[in-house]
């Protein structure tokens, strides 16, 4: 495990919760997008010393919205970064973590990611996120 590479927070409204981070905080949004094969709308959030990444359902029935019906707006996971994915789940597995994805899946800006259960990290739902390109988020 490198580092970690950002926060994730669930909102129901990327342009809604703008206005918070970049106008009242003063932060610099980075670039937004949307990740299909997650079912979300991305914006990311240049926060100084660490990245924050909003996520916004596409999707009614997706599991962002089905997080935000549960548990209301909020942090949603803590992102480590890595390297050689695949060997870390491999790794965490043999340890005897509990995986959410035993396959690396495409995330937000061209990264391969995998979830943590949060059972295994203490009620915390944690990303693996390798990079597949040279700049960073």
């Amino acid at each position: 495990m490198e580092k970690v590479d950002h926060i994730g927070i669930a909102v129901k409204s990327i342009d809604e919760a703008m206005v918070f981070y970049t106008e009242t905080l003063g932060f610099r949004c980075t670039a937004i997008e949307e990740v299909k094969t997650q079912q979300v709308r991305v914006a990311f959030i240049d926060a100084n010393n660490v990245k924050i990444e909003l996520l916004e359902s596409l999707d009614e029935k997706g599991p962002i919205s089905k997080f935000i019906e549960k548990r209301g707006e909020g942090i949603h996971h803590i992102a480590i970064g890595v390297q050689s994915i695949e060997e870390r789940i491999s790794e965490l597995k043999e340890k005897g973590i509990r995986m959410v994805d035993d396959v690396p899946k495409e995330g937000a800006g061209q990264s391969l990611v995998a979830f943590l259960h949060p059972k295994s990290g203490h009620g915390v739902l944690y990303e693996l996120c390798e990079k597949t390109h040279m700049e960073e988020k």
